[in-house]
């Protein structure tokens, strides 16, 4: 026996329908908001009085930082305008996921033969580096650098 297609029953799949479309797009909401690592300054206007200066200092020493990491030690080249390495004064690396702060790590860097060597642990994925150093003549030099380990899929 077949039941007819009424108006209450039509009314019915489309609130149905889009009661699940909203309540997916909450919950996706809420996820995206719950895991934004959050603010990089706390106050931005501040931070902003010194960009151009620090950045001018930072462009002065012409250093360029390369990453490679081969599944269990992190080595970072950082090199002049002559391509040498570049011994720092303090090295700060903070290594992490870009949507998140529960993966970061901060691992200790030794200095050995111009490159910087750290044992890391790093998941598959899309990370962010984070560095600072400090030149000899007491410039802070910050990068960050997006960095990607493991197969891609396309």
């Amino acid at each position: 026996m077949r039941r007819e297609l009424t108006g209450r029953h039509v009314l019915g799949i489309t609130v149905g329908a889009f009661g699940i479309i909203i309540a997916v797009n909450l919950y996706m909401a809420s996820q995206a908001v719950g895991t934004f690592p959050g603010l990089e300054v706390s106050n931005s206007y501040v931070a902003s009085q010194s960009f151009d200066r620090e950045r001018a200092a930072q462009e002065a020493l012409n250093w360029t930082v390369r990453p490679s990491y081969d599944g269990k030690v992190m080595e970072l080249k950082i090199t002049d305008a002559q391509n040498l390495p570049v011994k720092v004064e303090d090295l700060r690396v903070t290594i992490g996921r870009p949507t998140h702060v529960r993966e970061d790590q901060s691992p200790v860097f030794t200095f050995q033969n111009g490159v910087y060597t750290a044992p890391v642990a790093l998941a598959p994925g899309a990370w962010n580096i984070h560095l600072s150093a400090k030149a000899a003549d007491g410039t802070v030099f910050r990068q960050r650098l997006d960095h990607y380990h493991g197969a891609r899929v396309e």
